[in-house]
Order: C-alpha cells, then structure tokens, then sequence
C-alpha cells in the first residue's frame, strides 16, 4: 500500500484549491461509476445523486440536511465540472495571492450554502418556478463567491485574455452576474439563482464582513482546546508591546502602497520582493 500512501501524501501537500478540484473529480468519476453500475443492475436512479443533490422541498432539506452542502461537489456533465474546475483554478489561485487558505475555505462553502438557499427560497416562493421539479448540482456557487470576492477586493487588477487583451476583474464579476441574471428565463433557472447567491455573498463577505475573519476566529476559539497551565507572574514590557504595534503599522502601510500599485499598474507591475511580501502577508 506504499502507492496508496504516496498518492495521500501528495494530495496532502497541495494548495486548498488544488484539494477542492481532486475531491470535486473523485466524486464525479465516482458518479459516473456508480451511474454504469445501476444500468447494468437495472436499478432505477442513481443513488449517489439522489442523495448527495439539492431539492427545494424544505422537507427534504430537513431529513436530508447534509445536501445543501453535498450538492456543491456533485457534477452531471463532463463540460459541467470542466468549466467549474478551470475558473476555480485560475480565480482560486489568485484568490490565495491575496487571503489565506481558510478565508478560501469560508468563502467557498458559505458560497455552496448561499447559492443553495436562494435556489430553495425561488423555488418555493416565485410563482414562475414554484410547480417545477428540479434538482440543483455543481460547484458554480461556492466558484462565484471566489471569483466576486477577489473581484471586490482588488476589482482593477487585469487578467489577459487571448485575442481580447487585458480586461479587469470588475468588468468579469459584472460581466458573470448580468449573464446569470438575463438567462433565469432560457432555462437553467435554479443554477443562475445559485450563481446570484454566491455572487452576492463574495461581495458581502469582502465588502463589509472583514474577509470572514471574524468567522474564522470565533470557530478557531469555539472549537480550540483549553491547555492548562500553571499560574505564573507576567511582566509586560511597554517598549516590546510598542514595538510589535509599530512593525504592525509598518506592514500595514507596505500592504496598502503594493494594493494602491496594483489598483493603479496592474499585479503583473510589482517586483518579486513585493509579490513575495504580499503572498506571506496573506497567509497570516
């Protein structure tokens, strides 16, 4: 089982994004399998969607409630997860340029959580989609409240495109949820509410809820075992305690010229001594 346990390692030692894209290709594969499986055995539904998927029966939801989370990682379509995978690649490596790994995590699973109850909430309170029976799956919620929540954090910053050129990643988040809002009609009505949902917690998230931080920190201290230690005598230095807040400053201020640069030339202007700083700055 050497193999087993190198292929475990490795997967291990992969960046949060490179993680989320082998579990979300694992289950998608393992779908497929599974799909093959029930039509030789003539079994009348694929178990694996059946239980994993999102419907909007409140009902469900209550007996089944790991699904507003499951449906997230559950793909049907090759071209389906593909386009998933590829924006979470690109969007998620620079979102961790920018946050560290557990903001990644916030924003990803709030976004699945987000995009599903507003899936929920349209299909059981809009009149146009309250009769329809439907089934939400794919990753495209949690991928949205990454690619809106670095779009709000650094919106000027510039991506290149092929044959188009540079374009800024407020012009993409726009550009995504306008897409998602004129095509609620053409069908696909579910997916494009749960885009919006993910949308607007990435922007909510960055813009007013401090990068998930706050969440980050009461989770770490509600779940954080409490070390006993022996009573002992502190003496606290006032020249080190001004000195850990003026470094502070310090870095602070480095942060805000290296995002004002990007803002105004663009990620791709900075040096490597910038671009490392702002990658450990990240990671604190």
């Amino acid at each position: 089982m050497n193999w087993f346990s190198n292929l475990y390692q490795n997967y291990l030692s992969r960046s949060i994004v490179e993680k989320f894209i082998v579990i979300n290709i694992l289950l998608f594969v393992l779908t497929y399998l599974f799909n093959t499986l029930s039509f030789l055995f003539e079994i009348d539904n694929n178990h694996i969607v059946d239980w994993c998927s999102l419907q909007p029966d409140f009902g469900v939801l209550l007996f089944r409630p790991w699904t507003i989370l499951t449906y997230g990682f559950l793909h049907i379509g090759f071209f389906h997860i593909l386009f998933n995978l590829l924006f979470l690649y690109y969007f998620g490596n620079l979102f961790l340029d920018f946050f560290n790994p557990k903001q990644f995590l916030v924003y990803y699973l709030l976004g699945i959580i987000s995009g599903g109850l507003i899936y929920m909430l349209a299909y059981n309170y809009l009149p146009a989609l309250r009769t329809q029976e439907t089934l939400l799956v794919g990753a495209s919620a949690g991928v949205t409240a990454i690619v809106i929540g670095i779009s709000t954090h650094i919106p000027q910053y510039s991506l290149h495109f092929r044959f188009i050129g540079r374009v800024k990643l407020l012009y993409i988040a726009v550009g995504m949820v306008v897409l998602d809002l004129v095509q609620i009609p053409a069908g696909n009505a579910g997916g494009h509410l749960a885009h919006l949902g993910g949308a607007f917690l990435g922007f909510m998230m960055t813009r007013y809820f401090h990068q998930g931080t706050v969440l980050i920190n009461w989770v770490e201290q509600m779940f954080r075992a409490k070390e006993k230690t022996p009573l002992k005598t502190v003496y606290k230095s006032k020249n080190k305690s001004y000195q850990k807040t003026t470094n502070k400053n310090e870095e602070q201020a480095k942060i805000d010229a290296i995002l004002d640069k990007i803002s105004k030339s663009g990620y791709d202007t900075l040096s490597k001594e910038e671009k490392d700083f702002l990658f450990n700055a990240g990671k604190k």
